[in-house]
Formats: C-alpha cells, sequence, structure tokens
C-alpha cells in the first residue's frame, strides 16, 4: 500500500493474530456498505481477492433471474419520472458527479488498483475520462438532445422536427479491464438522455463500479436510476438482455455475437465494443523516439489489458533498427510491480487466467522460432500475475499470436517494404478497433489512416487522441464490434427518434376539386421549382 493519509481502503486492522478482519485488502465495513446496493437474495457470494499479494477483498452478494427482473422493475418505475426532469437538472447532475470524481480520485484510484492490479497512473486515466465523459456530455445536452427542426415538405407549409425520446431502461455489461470508465461512462449519455441503467460490472471489480455508483447518488441521481446487479455472465447477463430496451456490451467478440444474436431475436438495438488486434505503423520518416515512447504506451499501458492497445508494429525497412533499439531500451527501462505506488510504470495482469493466455502465447511463439528481444516471463516475484512486458520478433502466421489476441503486454515485430504493404497488413486479419500512424508529416498520416479499417485512428499518439477527444466517436469495424461510444453517436444510439410534421393551410392531397392528374401535375411543377431553387 501507498503511504497516503488515512483512508478506508489503505488504513485497517493491522494485528491479524486479534482481528481476524486484519487480512483483508480493504475495511469490511467500508466494503458492506458498497455491496448493499447490489440486488441480491439468492444468499450467495463470490469471493473477490486482489492481484496485489492474493488479499482477499470482499464476498459479493451474487444476484439471480428474480433479481435482474426487480431491478428492471424498480429502474421502470423511476424512468417516467426521471425523463420528465428537465433536461438542465439533468445535466447538472453531470457536472455535479464531474467535480465529485476529481475530489474523490485518491479514493477511487485506490479501489481500481487494488481490484485490477494496474499501475495506479493507469487508474488515474480512468479518472479523468470519466470526469471528460460527465463534462463533454453535460455541456453539450442542448446540442444533442433539443427538437431539431428540419425541412418540411413545402416551405413555410410543412412543419417537421425531430424528438429524441429516451429508450427507457438500458443494460449495461461492463469489463474488468477499465472497471471504472466502462462501468460508469457508457451509462452517463443515458442518464442524460432520460433513460434508467441496471448495471452488471465484472465479477473481478464489482467494488469499483459500486463506488462510481455511489458517487451517482451523492451528484444527485435518483438511486433508483441506476440498479446494480452481479452474477455469472451466462445466466445475469442474459437475464439483462431479455429485459433491457437497449443492450451496451463491452467483451469478447464470442459472448458479443450472442448478444447480438439475443438482440435481434427481440428487436432491440445493441452497441458492442469488442475484440482487437491493432496495428501501429512507424513510416520510413518517423521521428523514431517519439515513434518508441508511443509504442510503450501503445502496448504496455494497463500491461496490455486495454481494448485499444497494440499487439502488432510494422516499421518501415528505413527506421527498423533505430527504432528497435529505442523500443527496447525504453520498454527495459520500465519498473514493474503489484502496488499503490506511483513510480510503478506497469502493473499486474488481472487473474490466473489472463497470465495463462498470456504465457501459452510467448511460449508457443517461441518454441515454433519467435525471438524475444526483451521479457518473455513471469515474475512471481513481484506480484502472483506480474508479466514482463515482452518483444517478439519473427512471429508467423502459424503461431497463436500472430492472429489471436493475447490482451497482455505483448507485441509482435514485422518489418515492411511499402506503405501499402504496411497498410495491406495492418488490415488483414478479422479485427478493425484502433491503429495507430507515426510520421513527421501529419497531412501524410491522415492519408494512411483512412485506408487503415479501424473505427479510431491515432496520428502520432498510440490512442488518447481519439480515446480522450470526447466529441469524437470511437467503437470498431468488422469483428471488433458495432455501434459507437463518445460523440454524438454515444448518447443518440439510446434514444428513439420520433419525427412531428404540422401541414398548415393545404392539405397534402388534390384541392379544389381537382382531380388525381391535375393534382399529380401541379405537385411535378412544385417539385421542379423547389428544386430550381436549391431546396433539399
Amino acid at each position: 500500500m501507498s503511504e497516503q493519509s488515512a483512508s478506508p481502503l489503505t488504513d485497517g486492522p493491522a494485528d491479524p493474530e486479534h482481528d481476524s478482519t486484519a487480512a483483508y485488502g480493504l475495511d469490511r465495513s467500508y466494503v458492506a456498505a458498497l455491496t448493499r446496493r447490489i440486488v441480491s437474495t439468492t444468499g450467495e457470494t463470490h469471493a473477490v481477492s486482489s492481484p496485489i499479494g492474493g488479499a482477499p477483498l470482499a464476498h459479493v452478494p451474487q444476484s439471480g433471474p428474480a433479481d435482474v427482473a426487480e431491478a428492471f422493475s424498480r429502474a421502470r418505475h423511476a424512468q417516467a419520472a426521471w425523463a420528465a426532469t428537465p433536461l438542465d437538472e439533468r445535466a447538472a447532475a453531470l457536472l455535479r458527479l464531474h467535480d465529485l470524481v476529481l475530489d474523490r480520485q485518491d479514493e477511487l484510484i485506490d479501489l481500481v488498483v487494488w481490484e485490477s492490479g494496474k499501475a495506479r497512473k493507469d487508474a488515474y486515466l480512468e479518472v479523468a475520462h470519466l470526469a471528460l465523459t460527465a463534462r463533454y456530455y453535460a455541456r453539450t445536452a442542448h446540442q444533442h438532445l433539443d427538437v431539431q427542426r428540419v425541412g418540411g415538405m413545402f416551405p413555410v407549409l410543412t412543419r417537421a422536427e425531430v424528438h429524441r425520446v429516451p429508450k427507457g431502461v438500458v443494460g449495461i455489461i461492463s469489463p474488468w479491464n477499465y472497471p471504472l470508465t466502462m462501468a460508469l461512462c457508457d451509462g452517463l449519455p443515458a442518464l442524460l438522455a432520460g433513460n434508467a441503467v441496471v448495471s452488471k460490472p465484472d465479477a473481478q471489480t464489482m467494488l469499483t463500479a459500486l463506488l462510481a455508483a455511489q458517487l451517482l447518488d451523492e451528484a444527485g441521481f435518483p438511486p433508483e436510476v441506476w440498479q446494480v446487479v452481479a452474477g455469472p455472465g451466462p445466466e445475469v447477463g442474459g437475464a439483462i438482455v431479455a429485459e433491457a430496451d437497449y443492450v451496451c456490451f463491452t467483451g469478447s467478440t464470442a459472448t458479443g455475437r450472442i448478444i447480438a444474436q439475443q438482440c435481434a431475436e427481440r428487436l432491440i438495438g445493441c452497441s458492442l465494443e469488442l475484440g482487437g488486434k491493432n496495428p501501429m505503423l512507424v513510416l520510413r520518416d518517423a521521428d523514431v523516439h517519439r515513434a518508441a515512447e508511443g509504442a510503450v504506451r501503445a502496448v504496455f499501458s494497463n500491461a496490455g489489458q486495454l481494448c485499444v492497445s497494440m499487439e502488432r508494429l510494422f516499421v518501415a525497412d528505413q527506421v527498423y533498427d533505430r527504432f528497435v533499439d529505442a523500443f527496447v531500451s525504453r520498454t527495459q527501462a520500465m519498473t514493474l510491480g503489484a502496488s499503490q505506488d506511483w513510480s510503478v510504470d506497469m502493473g499486474s495482469l488481472i487473474s490466473q487466467a489472463q497470465l495463462d493466455t498470456v504465457t501459452r502465447h510467448v511460449e508457443d511463439a517461441v518454441a515454433k522460432g519467435a525471438r524475444v528481444l526483451t521479457g518473455g516471463r513471469a515474475r512471481p516475484d513481484l506480484g502472483p500475475f506480474v508479466f514482463e512486458p515482452t518483444i517478439l520478433e519473427g512471429v508467423s502466421a502459424d503461431m497463436e499470436c500472430f492472429g489471436k489476441e493475447t490482451f497482455g503486454p505483448v507485441v509482435s515485430l514485422y518489418r515492411f517494404h511499402s506503405e501499402d504493404e504496411a497498410v495491406e497488413r495492418a488490415n488483414d486479419g478479422h479485427y478493425g478497433l484502433n491503429a495507430s500512424v507515426y510520421t513527421r508529416d501529419a497531412a501524410r498520416g491522415r492519408a494512411v489512416a483512412r485506408r487503415i479499417r479501424c473505427g479510431t485512428v491515432n496520428v502520432n499518439e498510440a490512442y488518447g487522441a481519439t480515446f480522450g477527444s470526447l466529441g469524437a466517436p470511437m467503437g470498431g469495424m468488422r469483428e471488433s464490434g458495432m455501434g459507437r461510444r463518445q460523440g454524438a453517436e454515444g448518447i443518440l444510439r439510446y434514444t428513439e427518434a420520433q419525427s412531428v410534421a404540422t401541414q398548415r393551410l393545404v392539405p397534402i392531397a388534390p384541392m379544389f376539386g381537382m382531380s388525381e392528374e391535375t393534382n399529380a401535375k401541379v405537385l411535378t411543377a412544385s417539385l421542379r421549382l423547389l428544386n430550381k431553387l436549391g431546396r433539399a
């Protein structure tokens, strides 16, 4: 634990011999206050331990299908009144949340690190992104949700407008890798648009999501509009899809397919952010040292457990050797650990399952001829799930890490001879989430970016330029998902577009006893005139 001011998260009983709660990483009364929010009547619990030394954190109450139904019932009861709340009041609650998140950042960061094992600096980025999201949607609320006037059929005579009607109750199924950001950021625009939410955070990071829900209450959102359930994905997640008016899911492509099929059966919408095998291109005119710095963040942020992190680096022949030297040197200089300390550059993987996947991918690649330039092994001396940042060279298509998502601190390096070749190889495979291009010529970088089939592409940056630009939509192409978070699309997905048109003076039908044939001629003349006048 870091040497910080006293808090329920870092200061607890110190002597296990005299106090049975002392072995817990978190104060048990603090945990109990958080978990009370879960809708649960099963009497079952799920034990959660920290990647930091394996310290037990909590026994989280579990929900069953009946609890999910109850959560939706409560949310539906509250949603109508919430939707009737003036938009400015809803936006004001988001602005209060913005300040609360920044005020309580130490508590939030502590809890994120305890549950996920990530480096403290990576946990801070979750706080910053949550604040950015709250402020962006609060400040742009009217831009996205106000009634919009559109061109009517006839100027002056036809008034047409588009209303944004909330979907109702949104089901959000969020992952463990960014437990604060993913638990809350997708739900904030849903709330602003007048929906209620039933949330199922991942079992490994429930406490962070529960603290975030508590901050919603403190910011002035009615507690009933944000319900939390907990439990196994197939059981509880399926029950959410069966009840929701819209589903937002972040996770694996395999699970995303199942959810998409279930939503299609019910004729409801969904947004899915799924897997990726993200490419980074270092062009021949790139600033090698800037590209190497960006590559370290692109590959090893959050120990590679980031949906937009890079797992494939394509480097031009002209700069390959210099780039590799700089990249390996920077990687070897990283500090590793599983702790609350700010000095850690890369933290732990979250679980044994993640460690097993990373280890298997590296061992398979080495066994088939790949070379480890640095890293390549687990570090149990630093933490139960710590794995060294690893750079591989000579990875080929027969290796597991070539096309499958590793979701860990492992990257494969490849030379390329031409930009056409680099773009083709970047587009190879089934995914299309995020990409990065490094070049001294920004215009050239943007031109290359437009040829890459990914939902977001960053020029001279790893992922932060798109991820932090809240007005820009974010999501995947191909098997990396459907739908978008952030920007206008990130909030309009939670609404139904309702068109309302009012006709004045004359009907859109024959008048004054004229025949249908005569009416058609009059209408044709009107259409020609409107075209000449430049009307849409």
